[in-house]
């Protein structure tokens, strides 16, 4: 890149772009503290990359009447694969000494990541970027990068045959435009209601649309055109326009959760072109909005954005490993985590990625032999070459390593657990729904009466052998009173781990639970357990492990269930994420709003017996289930 360019994109307000790149780092980074539009700091990304590096093609093309596409490329590696590697290889290193949960296809997720095409490995294997409780990958938000990079390498070769054969600027505009409409279209057809949209979100024929729109809005707003010196009507007008489009960034950001149909039928494209109307205003350089965002803070934190977004992911998943009471002071470790990120991003930035992407690699040869000298001009520093090779070498340690096949079979315990209860509760559930359809017919009746026979005789068995372990003990009046209750079950893992538990002491109890289910998702449900005449007098609600809820949501399940219903509500035992104690507010409140509601303590009653759960800390293992199912019957039976 000459001077001519370096001082250009000075002079046209890149600080003031440079610093949207801070807010969209800060918006994604709020995503795995479940602030719901976290994950719309990603299209602002795109927009930023598709408008920057597309203005920097084309002032390259119109100055020298060529495109250097392999200086593009030597550039682009230069500035991103050195902190990319670090934290790849570190990250890597980390699990394989102390995260060996995180072990399993790790070579993989290297490989990918070095190569650009890590989204399409989480697409191949199925992962879930939605899932706020299982065990999330500190690799998960690379995916993004991946479709920078596959943008990077294509995107050259395509401009430059755009400028060669189409020649004006309009025609090419409208091409890249109606090619990132073909994108959000693709991504509307693809969505399917009530199904993970991961698919969709990874992919990079349905993302692209974010990044083309940027590089349509260079074509027609060149950074080369733009006059610092603007009448007040114009800038007044793109002043208005920057703040609207930034406003309603700011309500979508709030409003628009990752899940919504809307999201995904043209609110995200929606979303995308606000993006380039405030980055339109923001990049010009006779804008207010421009000096607004210029200034020295926001531009330290804009050259360590990249770090930042690298390793904001690595930190937090590694510091909430160690620390189990992020429930206890949330804020407080928020903070802990934002410091250490921000650190860690500096570190990189000033020692690792800004000396490679300006070291002449023509000297390998001649600093190696350098380096190796006895009196060599490096002196000590050598010895921070021979850690990052230590650290190299355990990365691939663990990426070669054959108990990776055994950490995934540990890991999938509690997982073979519920998906065992999911088939016994299935079975038991198609007897509960033939003894509501066929109340007269023999056969159902001696079905159910059969299984609440047996699970009265398996509930008195339990409790006789837990009484010991000091779970409550159902009284016989309870246990035929039990035998006889119908109720509707609808929760999440929790529930589908202890739902055989449930059946046993509650025969002719209706489970519907899912793995990875928060409380919007159970609206559905319940909707539609409604319209088929399935809910039951009783109803137990066990959501708020995944996710926090809006006082909206609740009201609308309540609403749902009717005021006819008791409504049993199981609160969250879940230590390990912010949002425990606000779940559980939350229900505290609603239940001095609606008089059926009754809040089943489950959280106060076993914080203090980490021996009841399984490593989460969350899920009630064999010996929890005990009390598990015993506290939730008996609160329900004494509520009836």
């Amino acid at each position: 890149m000459n001077q001519r360019l370096k001082k250009h994109r000075y002079i046209t307000g890149f600080d003031g772009v440079r610093t949207l790149a801070v807010v969209a780092v800060i918006m994604y980074h709020l995503m795995p503290y479940n602030i719901q539009g976290g994950y719309l700091g990603v299209p602002i990304f795109f927009v930023l990359s598709g408008y920057l590096i597309t203005d920097l093609l084309n002032q390259e093309w119109h100055q020298n009447g060529k495109i250097d596409v392999w200086a593009f490329y030597q550039r682009r590696i230069r500035r991103l694969y050195p902190g990319l590697v670090t934290m790849v290889v570190a990250t890597a290193a980390y699990i394989t000494l102390f995260q060996r949960n995180l072990l399993f296809n790790l070579r993989a997720v290297v490989v990918t990541n070095f190569l650009y095409v890590y989204n399409w490995l989480q697409v191949h294997q199925g992962q879930s970027y939605f899932d706020r409780f299982g065990t999330q990958s500190p690799f998960v938000h690379l995916w993004s990068l991946s479709i920078e990079g596959q943008f990077y390498l294509f995107w050259p070769l395509i401009l430059l045959f755009l400028w060669v054969v189409v020649r004006r600027r309009q025609p090419i505009f409208d091409i890249i435009f109606i090619g990132a409409f073909l994108s959000a279209l693709a991504m509307a057809l693809l969505f399917r209601h009530g199904q993970d949209p991961s698919r969709i979100y990874f992919g990079t024929d349905t993302r692209i649309f974010s990044i083309l729109l940027g590089a349509s809005l260079s074509i027609v707003w060149p950074s080369a055109s733009l006059k610092k010196d603007l009448q007040n009507s114009a800038r007044f007008f793109l002043d208005g326009v920057g703040i609207a489009a930034l406003l309603l960034i700011i309500w979508m950001f709030f409003q628009l959760p990752g899940e919504s149909d809307l999201n995904y039928r043209g609110g995200m494209f929606f979303f995308s072109l606000l993006s380039v109307m405030l980055i339109a205003a923001v990049a010009h350089p006779g804008a207010d909005l421009n000096r607004l965002l210029s200034n020295r803070l926001f531009s330290w934190l804009g050259k360590r954005s990249y770090g930042i977004y690298l390793y904001q992911y690595p930190v937090m998943i590694f510091y909430e490993a160690k620390v189990t009471n992020i429930a206890q002071h949330p804020w407080l470790h928020a903070l802990i985590e934002i410091a250490i990120i921000v650190l860690v991003s500096h570190l990189s930035y000033t020692y690792i990625e800004r000396p490679l992407q300006h070291f002449d690699y023509h000297r390998t040869k001649e600093v190696l032999r350098e380096f190796v000298k006895r009196d060599s001009r490096y002196g000590v520093k050598r010895i921070w070459v021979v850690l990052a090779a230590v650290v190299c070498l355990t990365a691939a340690v663990g990426s070669f390593s054959t108990q990776a096949a055994q950490t995934k079979a540990k890991v999938s315990n509690l997982q073979a657990k519920i998906d065992a209860n999911e088939q016994a509760v299935k079975k038991h559930n198609q007897a509960v729904e033939g003894n509501s359809k066929n109340k007269n017919q023999a056969d159902s009746a001696a079905t159910i009466s059969s299984s609440a026979s047996s699970a009265s005789s398996a509930s008195s068995a339990a409790s006789s052998s837990t009484a010991a372990d000091g779970a409550e003990k159902l009284t016989a009046d309870e246990q035929q009173k039990a035998a006889t209750l119908q109720i509707t079950a609808v929760g999440d893992s929790v529930l589908a781990d202890g739902s055989v538990s449930l059946q046993q002491v509650f025969p002719k109890m209706y489970v519907d639970a899912k793995v990875g289910r928060q409380a919007k998702d159970a609206i559905g449900i319940l909707q539609g357990l409604a319209q088929q005449g399935k809910l039951a007098p009783t109803v137990l609600l066990s959501l708020g492990t995944n996710g926090p809820f809006s006082d909206a949501q609740l009201q609308q399940i309540m609403q749902i269930i009717g005021k006819q219903r008791k409504v049993f509500w199981v609160n969250t035992h879940v230590p390990t994420r912010r949002w425990q104690d606000q779940v559980n507010q939350a229900l505290n409140s609603a239940q001095s709003r609606y008089s059926n509601l009754k809040v089943i303590d489950w959280y106060a009653y076993s914080k203090q017996h980490s021996d009841w759960f399984y490593s989460d800390n969350v899920h009630p293992n064999e010996y929890g289930l005990k009390f598990y199912s015993s506290f939730v019957a008996k609160k329900i039976l004494q509520g009836e």
